[in-house]
């Protein structure tokens, strides 16, 4: 279908969006298919790049955007033009599913998407008009009055159940888009069609499993759906990474191995010393409580207790003593469980490049995100997704290298908040949801007006408020975080996180209830990003829309 034609590739700026990108472009390659990439990172940026390109291409290829809209609604676009869209976003719009010709969905076939059944949604225009207007001519009088009673009859049984039918069918949307939610990766699902075809190599296999890492390191997706992905990612690895013995001498000096591990939750720990990584985790920040004295004690005695050196687990993790290192695994996960983190070791890949280079997924997440949303240089947004896409390619290691210095920076600076934020008290209970504002002038204030760092942060926050707070019920409670955004503008980010508990299925009501508190009070807002859940507002209509939502959710 598409080897004569130019495609045009619009990508979101999200990790799994890069990921499922670059197995796109390697498939593109194999088949010779001409294509232009445009990266995007709101729906304004959308449709000016479908204005600007819809005269030169009539194959659109749309990544982690356009599936939770009425895309032919919002881009207006001719009848012979085609779009394949690969998005995890959920709920998916029904007109995107309903729509055959021109919307192509890239969806895995296991994938449970609950879509309304098309009847409940959907009714023929010649339904309505066939209102009997086909009156024979009666010769007697009484005939016709009583055909007409008749007829009246049926009209008005006709407009009753019309108007039940339009009240069901609110009903069935309401409850289909009340939530939003994340399905399949889609480097995954682009990892599938490869291998359908025929065309996977370990390549395109790696960048599947960083797209779904940055699922789970972003929290996107429950502890269950991201176990069941590994599972089918980890045949795939053994089919792809199995070698005899006596083979394992003969590798080349640049080859790739892939392999599952069951590592360590700690953040770029071997790129890092295990200190910092401990410090910097939400995970182990959190239960240890590390914003408090306590905390800091708890973290010394949790070594004492693995019966590590300071002077070891200080020093650059290459450093350390090699007899340390091989059960460190081990000792780590022992001590961890009488210090009630009992899930401190995931499943996981890592690779290696050649003999010396070895990085795991989470690495690669961390890295990717931060060159992506690098605020050091004040370089338009396409020239940090080009860099982060290119970092990506093992050719690039200086590049992967560069975003894990900058991945510890962003760290540091999202520990340091969560710590400043606890400690000032400046997470509030608004009633069904909790609160917390970031200050102009607040230390990293700018990294903070950048969507996933915003997520990052408040999922953090979060996390570490319901380990310090002994109010039962805020530890139930939602989260809306604010940050300044443009200051000349007057404008903050405004984004909304579930609830944080075990069995939380990660599902946001936020984005819903966003749209209505703006109607309501006609805020100046704009839902410019393809997570529903992240807004930017005007400053001074933030307390009217905080009072509007309180009374919505209340």
């Amino acid at each position: 279908l598409l080897f004569l034609q130019r495609v045009l590739l619009l990508v979101a700026s999200d990790v799994d969006a890069l990921c499922a990108c670059k197995i796109l472009q390697a498939l593109f390659q194999c088949d010779h298919v001409q294509y232009t990439l445009v990266p995007v990172s709101g729906w304004q940026e959308l449709e000016t790049a479908f204005l600007e390109h819809k005269d030169q291409f009539k194959y659109f290829v749309l990544i982690n955007c356009g599936a939770n809209v009425d895309l032919l609604e919002i881009l207006q676009p001719e009848e012979d033009t085609f779009f394949f869209v690969c998005d995890s976003h959920r709920p998916i719009n029904v007109v995107n599913v309903y729509n055959d010709t021109q919307i192509k969905l890239l969806v895995k076939q296991d994938d449970d998407l609950d879509v309304p059944a098309y009847d409940d949604i959907f009714r023929d225009e010649e339904e309505e008009e066939e209102d009997s207007e086909n009156e024979s001519e009666g010769s007697e009088p009484s005939d016709k009055r009583r055909r007409f009673e008749e007829d009246v009859i049926e009209r008005t049984m006709r407009r009753r159940q019309r108007r039940e039918w339009e009240a069901r069918r609110r009903e069935i949307l309401f409850d289909y888009e009340q939530y939003e939610y994340h399905g399949t990766s889609s480097a995954m699902v682009m990892f599938d069609l490869a291998w359908v075809m025929s065309k996977d190599l370990n390549d395109m296999l790696w960048w599947a499993i960083v797209g779904l890492t940055d699922q789970w390191v972003q929290d996107k997706i429950t502890q269950m759906k991201y176990v069941t992905d590994v599972g089918a990612l980890q045949r795939h690895v053994s089919r792809h990474n199995h070698r005899n013995e006596d083979e394992e001498h003969a590798l080349s000096i640049d080859c790739t191995r892939i392999a599952f591990d069951y590592d360590l939750r700690l953040a770029l720990y071997q790129h890092w010393s295990l200190y910092e990584s401990l410090c910097n985790t939400s995970y182990t920040s959190a239960r240890l409580k590390l914003w408090s004295v306590q905390g800091q004690k708890r973290l010394q005695e949790f070594l004492a207790d693995m019966g590590l050196p300071l002077k070891q687990v200080k020093q650059k993790f290459n450093s350390m003593d090699m007899s340390l290192k091989e059960n460190l695994r081990e000792m780590i996960e022992e001590s961890a469980n009488k210090f009630g983190m009992k899930d401190l070791r995931v499943q996981t890949f890592s690779i290696h490049f050649g003999f010396k280079n070895k990085f795991s997924a989470s690495d690669i997440v961390y890295a990717t995100t931060s060159l992506m949303e690098n605020i050091e240089k004040e370089e338009p947004e396409t020239t940090n997704f080009i860099k982060a896409l290119d970092s990506l390619s093992r050719g690039n290691l200086d590049k992967l290298h560069q975003g894990l210095d900058l991945a510890k920076k962003q760290l540091r600076a999202i520990q340091q908040t969560v710590a400043s934020c606890i400690c000032t008290n400046l997470v509030i209970s608004q009633g069904p949801f909790l609160y917390c504002s970031l200050m102009e002038g607040t230390p990293d204030v700018k990294l903070f007006s950048k969507p996933v760092s915003l997520c990052l942060l408040s999922k953090n926050l979060l996390k570490s408020f319901v380990c310090s707070t002994k109010n039962k019920r805020c530890k139930l409670l939602p989260l809306i975080m604010a940050a300044p955004m443009d200051v000349e503008q007057g404008t903050v980010i405004m984004v909304g996180i579930p609830p944080e508990t075990e069995s939380s299925d990660k599902k946001n009501f936020f984005g819903r209830a966003f749209e209505k508190a703006a109607d309501s009070t006609g805020s100046r807002t704009l839902h410019n990003h393809f997570d529903m859940s992240i807004i930017e507002l005007k400053t001074e209509d933030r307390s009217k829309f905080l009072d509007a939502l309180i009374s919505l959710l209340s």
